[in-house]
This record gives C-alpha cells, sequence and structure tokens, in this order.
C-alpha cells in the first residue's frame, strides 16, 4: 500500500546522509577518490530513480534498474524530501489546507519512488548487497521520520488547521485528512518537550536497527534451518513430485544426491502430514520451532528488547503500555475488548482441540504407536484420523487444484464476474524475478485501471508468508493509478510438472488478491488515505471476505478440474474436502489464539517492566490463558513472530480474528442478497474497496452493511452455530 512518508510506521521512513570529517583530503586521497566520484556521478546520470517511469502507470523499469542505484537514490530522494518539508514549515504565509496539508502530500516523489521498489525487493528478491544496505539505512531512515513528525514549525502549522477544520468548508476526504494527519503527528510526539523529543528519537533509532536485523536474521535463518535428508527411504509418504523438488532443492544448495526440505514460516510445516519417518517429522518440527534462539542468527536478546522498548515509547507518549496505544486508532480500541474476545473463545477451543487430541492419541495406538503424541506427531496422525473420517487423500484432492487454473479459472474468472474486471498479461513488461507475471488489469467498461504482479512461488531470497503490496500508488491529486503485487511461498513443481496446490493454498490466494483489489479499485485523492491504508483489524477485512468465494458452486466449478482429464472435481469428493474443513479446528484456531495472545502479552508490559527471557514469558503467558497445550504450540512462536516482533502487527495479531468477523458477516449478507451478481460486486466494492481511509472504517461497513456486524455468520463458519437467530 501507498502510504505518504508521513505516515509510515517507526523506521518505516528513510533517510541517508553523506559522512565526513572536517580534515583536509591528501593529495593521494583527493586523486584516489576522484576516479569514485566520476563513477558515483555517472550512476546518478543513468539513474532510473531519478525520473518517473515511462512504463505503463510508472511501473519500475526492473531491466534498468541495478543495486548501485538505490543509495544515491535514497540520498537525493531524501535531501529533496527534506527540502519540501522545510519550505513548508518556514512558509511565511499563514497555514491553509493547500500550502500545507496538500504540499505535504506532494512531497517526497523520488524517495517514495524508490523506497516502494527497494523495501519490496528486499522482501521478495534479497541478496547480500541489498540486505547490507538495509542495515545501513534503518536507523538513517528512522531519523528523517522523526525529523518530519517532530518539527514544531511544520506541526504548529497543521495544529492551526485542524483547530480551524470545521470551518474552513473543506469536502469530506479533505477534513478527513486533516484529522489523520494531525492524530498521526501527535502520536508521533509532536506535543512533546525537546527532552522528551530526543528521548523517542532515540528509541525510534533502537527500534528500526532491532526489527530489521529480527527480519535479517530470520531470512539468513530460513537457508540455514533447512533439514538435509540423505537417502530418499526417509522421504516415504512424500509423493515423486515432492521428492523430485526436494533433490533439486538440495542440488541447487550444493548437496548433490541428497535432499532438502525447506522450512516455511509458522511453527507448524505442512510437510509433516505426510512424513511416515517419525525421527524425520521431529527434526523437522525442531528446525522450526527452536529457529533463531541462539547462534549467529538469534533473535533471543532482540525479542527480549522491542517489547519493552515499544513500552517506553507508549509511556513517554502518555500510555500505559504499547498495546493500549496500538488500539486507540483500531476499531478494537482497548487491549481488555481483545483479551475478551479472545478469553471468551478459550474455554470452547480448549475442549475441542482435546477431543481432537484424544483422537489422534487413538489413531497412534491403532498404528502400533506407544508414545503420547507430540507437536511433531499431531497433523501426521491427524491425517489418519481425517481420511478415517472423511475417507479423503490430499494427494488426491491436489489433483484437481492445478495452480494456473485456481489463478486464472478461478479467482481471474470470480473477479470478472464480482466486479466486471479482467486480467491481461503483460509479457512486455519488465519484471524482477523470472517466476513473476505482469498483468494489466481492465474495468467492465473496458478502461484500464492498474498493473497487477504474480509473485506466487517459493524461492531463495524471499520471507515466509504471503502479502500484498504496491510499487506504485493510487492518488487522483498526483494522477497516479495502482501498480501492486501479490507474494506467496507456494513450492514450486520441477521444470515441466504441473504445481498441484492444496485447498489452503487455493482460498490463501483468493485471500491475497482481495488484499489486491483492496489497492486496485482505490478511487481517492489523497495518497495518505489511498488502497489499503486503513486500521490493522480492518485491512485483513477485505481479504478473508474473498475466501468464501473459492467453494461458491460456479467458481468452483469453473477451476476445480483434473490436472491431466479436466474432468470437473467429483461431488462425493468435493463434498468430503468441504466437510473436511471444520477438521482439526480446534487446533487450527487455538494455535492462532495463542499466538494472538502472547502477542498482546508482550505489547501490554508496562514502560518500566525489565527485560523479559522470551521462553519463560511466553510459557507463563499461555499457561495465564489456560492455552499451555504441549502438542499444539502457537502459530509463531516469540523469536520468529515476524507480524508482532517485525513491527506491523504488533498488538494486533488479534486482527485476523476481528476481521474474520466483518468478513463472514459481509459474506453472509451478500449470499442473502443475490450472491455473485455484478450489483453486489459493484455496492460492496464501492462502499469498502474504493474509499480506502477516506472515512472512518466502521462508517465504511455500515454503508456497504446497513449496520455494525454480527458474530452469527462467524459461528456458522466455524461450526459453532447451525442458523442464525
Amino acid at each position: 500500500m501507498r502510504k505518504t512518508l508521513l505516515a509510515t510506521a517507526i523506521g518505516a521512513v528513510l533517510t541517508l546522509s553523506a559522512c565526513s570529517d572536517n580534515t583536509a583530503p591528501t593529495q593521494q586521497a583527493t586523486q584516489a577518490a576522484a576516479p569514485e566520484a566520476a563513477a558515483v556521478q555517472e550512476v546518478t546520470v543513468s539513474n532510473p530513480f531519478f525520473k518517473k517511469s515511462t512504463l505503463t502507470y510508472e511501473a519500475p523499469d526492473f531491466n534498468a534498474i541495478k543495486d548501485e542505484h538505490f543509495l544515491p537514490a535514497f540520498e537525493e530522494g531524501m535531501k529533496q524530501h527534506l527540502a519540501e518539508i522545510e519550505a513548508i514549515a518556514n512558509n511565511p504565509e499563514a497555514a491553509t489546507f493547500e500550502n500545507t496539508f496538500v504540499a505535504m502530500e506532494k512531497s517526497g516523489e523520488l524517495l517514495t519512488r524508490v523506497s516502494r521498489v527497494f523495501y519490496n525487493l528486499t522482501g521478495t528478491d534479497s541478496n547480500e548487497k541489498r540486505r547490507e544496505l538495509q542495515r545501513e539505512l534503518a536507523p538513517k531512515m528512522a531519523a528523517h521520520s522523526d525529523n518530519i513528525n517532530l518539527n514544531p514549525q511544520l506541526f504548529a502549522r497543521i495544529e492551526a488547521v485542524y483547530n480551524a477544520r470545521n470551518d474552513l468548508g473543506l469536502d469530506a476526504e479533505s477534513l478527513r485528512l486533516v484529522e489523520v494527519y494531525y492524530e498521526r503527528f501527535v502520536r508521533s510526539g509532536a506535543k512533546l518537550n525537546d527532552e522528551q523529543k530526543t528521548a523517542i528519537r532515540a528509541l525510534n533509532e533502537e527500534h528500526s536497527k532491532l526489527t530489521n536485523q529480527f527480519s535479517q536474521n530470520l531470512l539468513a535463518e530460513t537457508a540455514n534451518i533447512a533439514v538435509v535428508v540423505d537417502t530418499v527411504e526417509e522421504l516415504d509418504g512424500l509423493s515423486a513430485s515432492q521428492i523430485a523438488a526436494a533433490a533439486k532443492a538440495a542440488a541447487d544448495r550444493g548437496y548433490e544426491g541428497k535432499y532438502l526440505l525447506s522450512i516455511t514460516n509458522t511453527t507448524r510445516q505442512p510437510i509433516l502430514t505426510s512424513l511416515n519417518n517419525r525421527e524425520l517429522r521431529q527434526r523437522v518440527w525442531e528446525a522450526s520451532a527452536n529457529r533463531a534462539q541462539s547462534g549467529e542468527n538469534s533473535n533471543t536478546d532482540i525479542v527480549a528488547r522491542l517489547p519493552q522498548l515499544r513500552a517506553e515509547r507508549a509511556k513517554l507518549l502518555g500510555y500505559d503500555n504499547w498495546a493500549s496505544f496500538t488500539l486507540e486508532t483500531n476499531m478494537a480500541k482497548t487491549p481488555s475488548a481483545v483479551f475478551d474476545m479472545l478469553g471468551s473463545m478459550v474455554p470452547a477451543v480448549v475442549e475441542n482441540t482435546k477431543q481432537e487430541q484424544a483422537a489422534i492419541q487413538a489413531m497412534i495406538r491403532e498404528k502400533g504407536g506407544d508414545f503420547e503424541v507430540q507437536p511433531w506427531d499431531w497433523e501426521y496422525y491427524a491425517e489418519f484420523v481425517r481420511q478415517a473420517k472423511y475417507d479423503l487423500d490430499e494427494n488426491e484432492v491436489k489433483k484437481y487444484f492445478e495452480f494456473n487454473r485456481v489463478l486464472k479459472d478461478g479467482v481471474f474468472y470470480y473477479m470478472n464476474r464480482f466486479y466486471g474486471i479482467r486480467f491481461e498479461p503483460r509479457p512486455d513488461l519488465p519484471v524482477y524475478h523470472p517466476d513473476v507475471e505482469a498483468y494489466e488489469v481492465f474495468d467492465a467498461d473496458g478502461s484500464s485501471i492498474a498493473i497487477f504482479y504474480a509473485d506466487y512461488f517459493a524461492r531463495e531470497g524471499k520471507r515466509g508468508g504471503a502479502w500484498m503490496s504496491a510499487f506504485v500508488g493510487q492518488s487522483h491529486l498526483t494522477g497516479q493509478k495502482p501498480v501492486v503485487v501479490n507474494v506467496m511461498n507456494i513450492p514450486k513443481a520441477p521444470d515441466g510438472k504441473p504445481t498441484l496446490i492444496s485447498y489452503d493454498h487455493t482460498t490463501t490466494i483468493f485471500h491475497e488478491l482481495g488484499h489486491g483489489v483492496h489497492g486496485i479499485f482505490s478511487n481517492v485523492k489523497y495518497p495518505t488515505l489511498a488502497m489499503t491504508a486503513v486500521s490493522r483489524d480492518f485491512v485483513e477485512f477485505p481479504s478473508t471476505f474473498e475466501e468464501d468465494w473459492a467453494q461458491h458452486p460456479e467458481v468452483l466449478g469453473n477451476y476445480a478440474k483434473h490436472y491431466e482429464t479436466g474432468e470437473p472435481i467429483p461431488a462425493d469428493l468435493l463434498d468430503k474436502v468441504m466437510r473436511s474443513r471444520s477438521f482439526n479446528q480446534g487446533f487450527d484456531t487455538l494455535e492462532y489464539i495463542s499466538a494472538a495472545l502472547l502477542d498482546m502479552e508482550w505489547h501490554s508490559l508496562p514502560g518500566n517492566a525489565p527485560l523479559q527471557n522470551p521462553q519463560e514469558f511466553e510459557a507463563a503467558a499461555l499457561k495465564k490463558h489456560g492455552v499451555d497445550l504441549a502438542a499444539v504450540p502457537p502459530r509463531y512462536k516469540s523469536n520468529f513472530f515476524s507480524h508482532s516482533m517485525g513491527g506491523g502487527y504488533s498488538a494486533g495479531y488479534y486482527a485476523y480474528m476481528w476481521s474474520e468477523i466483518l468478513a463472514a458477516d459481509a459474506f453472509a449478507h451478500v449470499q442473502k442478497n443475490g450472491g455473485l451478481t455484478r450489483e453486489n460486486g459493484d455496492h460492496y466494492r464501492k462502499n469498502i474497496l474504493a474509499v480506502g481511509n477516506s472515512r472512518p472504517t466502521m462508517d465504511s461497513y455500515k454503508a456497504f452493511r446497513g449496520q455494525e456486524p454480527t458474530t452469527d455468520a462467524l459461528l456458522i463458519r466455524r461450526g459453532l452455530k447451525t442458523k442464525i437467530d
């Protein structure tokens, strides 16, 4: 999503200033530096970031962009941006909406351009040079952000317009912009005294360094902790395609003749459902669960410091803890609301999980096992229970979910039916990796509205998980149209083989393109309010809403076809797939709730709390809430909990559940009123997707739904209720 640099979270805005000392260089040093200076000047002249891209909607020209272009563009971009901000802050004319807010919205063009490309690439196509630059930029980015947010002259102008906002005749979106800016500046410390501002600058600098190091440690660990397997016999249970992929992965890493099993981002590992070798299952699980706890990529000290640092910052700003600070601007509003929501579900979820555990333990006995179920056993034996209960073979199911069909005949087809849009390949547009595909998006009337990049396959240099981002934001003020990207980590089949995916991966593709159209359909004037720049516990609503369309009969009938014969998925198999969706819900929900509670506990620490031992704190937090089942660890443990520790979802991981309430309610409402129709799609698009943060999110929801959401549909979705009262 595009936010202005002023609105970016701590450490997400960038700065870089040349360092120098006061010593005159020797003649030899001057002569030695001359070729280097010339080289820098040459890079600057040929730097593609120094002018707008001429490609469609300013899409980045990845054929022209080289790593050496980033640093000069950052340096000049920050220099220009700061000069623009100083001109606004020191304008001798009285502050107005135009000369202050509109001027800020137009500032930082070069810096925005280079930062969007750079930070997208560090997540999707990282290399050592980019990681080194990321480390160098981190503290300077925080300083640049502080130089803006803590500028007293600039804030005085913002405050003057804010105080007079109701008498200026502003339209609703402009009024919203004034209020959002004012709130963000205050929450950044604009009203603090000089001593407090100095303190918050130091905290922000440290925060940026630590969050960057946390992410880089995890990226390094992903390569280091992959499990190397010596013999094919140990891989008993995997399909031929999976074994071939493991052999190729090993060969690519220099382990010729062996097999390599990569570790995905969550504690649980999908491959554990298939591996018959219990010792190897344990190795895989422990590689996942114990990552970044020790060694050169350890996050233990970082995890101890980050929550403390955030608590200190919250205290400076007048809040009891980071959770209170963060939630004030979210729909939840208070930590107690989140704890109440999650806590109300714990008893039923734990009871359900214990019943599932009993069934799994019985299956272990039935299979001749003489041990208590461990985390590395759960999904393996749960698959036997699933097969016994639903007679369902996951490998058979995958034959009906071939990746390209899911994307083009599933998601793209649905998007056309519901919203009227179509995705046309743009092979002429350069991409940053051969696996990436570019599309142009056309509206129902034939007009072009966006560029979309599809980056779905796992590879080295890409961080784990799935997400949406943007290379170019949308704004009527700047005349820009969105250029967005969806990223996933689907294991790619060997060359010449079809990539067959699980139904879970299928729904995730729908989910991420829900984020995608939240950006693509943005239709607002100001960059700060555009696209997905909404509260954290609303941003997952549009994406979660799209998931259920994966099983809509018309949509599913168009894409769920056998990858060889083209025959539609048999009705009885489909019925088993859908009924099995409620299977293991105790496990799924408990591991999520445990992680959400852990995140909230970390960020409920007061500002004077001492450093915590991460493993001890984690164990105590889980026990406190009654979710400490040894066989069901949290979805993320603290040392690799990027959502929480990386900063983006700190005190916000609960948002997935909160958003699911909205999504389930919205989906049920649409089905009750005609289902898959353009009328419904246009209504949802107009009131939810197009408006961004140009009005309060609950106002948007009520404009779409006609009322606030209820939890009825969520309870039905999770099998805890049969009908709406």
